[in-house]
């Protein structure tokens, strides 16, 4: 068995079903999402602020951009209010595609973007933003109909019982990469789609992952071969890899902690 259907079987015997089993499983992922997923866009983002936002919804000492606080401080509330939700597998729906929107931009629009263009955190674009080598995007008038369409289609794909962890993850890869496309919004595209892939995969029984800022010139290449192609082999390769990273060491401890209670080779259990 591949190490990827490994991580599945282990995220799904951990049987994740409430807010608080969340917040144990994940309790340093959360920080390194937060981390990695700003800082793809961000890059004044560091570790240690992302911590200390988790750790105490401050930064002490910070003398960067207030801005970075704010999407720091927004990536925590977001997860608060999602945790309940992935608990319940409440359904991904427009009206929470655009409360996850505005909770992880509130704060965060620019002064062109709030003032002079009359975008808001929360709502749809008003205006015409291109996005990648192939200028993709809908039309602002477009928009609502496309997200419509989108998460009808990926009901559509899940209307099955018993799904692998390939299918589902391939579903996600078509969904980041759809939205991607669509560039709903006029800011924060990149955030609220890797955050709404994550609730997708643990809404349906798989690991959630981390997109590694470290690895973001292949993340931008599979999104261009689904811009050129509409193809999602490249980004489902791409996640599968990911979904290693992001669990390979939790599975190094699970695998060691299972050993470690079998017997010795070549013994017996005792019996009465």
């Amino acid at each position: 068995m591949s190490e990827y259907a490994d991580i599945v079987r282990m995220w799904r015997g951990w049987n994740v079903a409430s807010a608080a089993d969340m917040d144990c499983r994940l309790d340093s992922f959360r920080v390194l999402f937060a981390y990695h997923s700003g800082r793809i866009e961000n890059p004044a983002i560091t570790y240690n602020d992302t911590r200390e936002i988790f750790a105490n919804g401050k930064v002490l000492n910070f003398t960067g951009d207030p801005m970075t606080l704010f999407e720091l401080g927004n990536q925590k509330l977001c997860y608060e209010f999602l945790k309940h939700k992935i608990a319940e597998r409440e359904p991904l729906t427009t009206e929470l595609v655009l409360e996850t929107h505005a909770i992880l931009t509130g704060g965060t629009y620019d002064e062109r973007r709030y003032i002079e263009r009359g975008e808001r955190p929360g709502v749809f674009k008003k205006h015409d933003y291109v996005t990648g080598k192939a200028e993709v995007g809908s039309m602002p008038e477009d928009v609502p109909d496309d997200i419509n369409g989108l998460l009808s289609e990926l009901a559509e794909l899940m209307d099955r019982p018993a799904l692998s962890g390939n299918e589902v993850l391939k579903a996600a890869a078509y969904f980041h990469s759809r939205f991607e496309y669509i560039h709903p919004f006029a800011d924060g595209n990149g955030r609220v789609g890797r955050t709404l892939m994550n609730y997708f995969l643990m809404t349906h029984g798989h690991p959630p992952v981390i997109i590694y800022d470290e690895n973001k010139a292949d993340y931008y290449a599979a999104l261009e071969c689904y811009d050129a192609d509409e193809d999602i082999r490249s980004m489902t390769e791409f996640l599968t890899r990911q979904v290693e990273l992001t669990w390979s060491k939790a599975l190094e401890r699970e695998t060691k902690r299972a050993r470690s209670n079998q017997p010795a080779e070549g013994s017996r259990p005792v019996t009465e």
